[in-house]
């Protein structure tokens, strides 16, 4: 039986090249924060939205305009919805809360 393999021209590279560029340390310290305090945890989930607040249809004189999200912008938004990821677990799995609110 033959084996089969890909070969790639160029290599993939992830959206935010480790070790590049002026916001990695920020990246980085927010990946650290590890959530280990319900208050802490609740906090997180309310400043962080579930979605984009920007992303909206605005309707003038007659015509619609859609205002795409706008959060993919934001350099270090990965990593704070990877931290708001980790609190709705913290507050789920450890203090078995229900977090319904939190989730539109």
């Amino acid at each position: 039986m033959a084996a089969l393999t890909h070969t790639h021209d160029h290599p993939i590279t992830p959206p935010h090249p480790p070790g590049l560029g002026p916001f990695t340390p920020l990246r980085r310290w927010i990946d650290q924060i590890e959530v280990t305090n319900r208050r802490f945890a609740h906090l997180v989930c309310r400043l962080i939205p579930c979605c984009c607040p920007f992303e909206r249809d605005v309707t003038f004189l007659g015509r619609t305009v859609h205002i795409p999200a706008l959060c993919k912008l934001n350099p270090v938004y990965d990593e704070l919805v990877g931290l708001r990821f980790r609190s709705l677990a913290y507050l789920v799995d450890v203090c078995g809360e229900d977090v319904t609110r939190y989730i539109c």
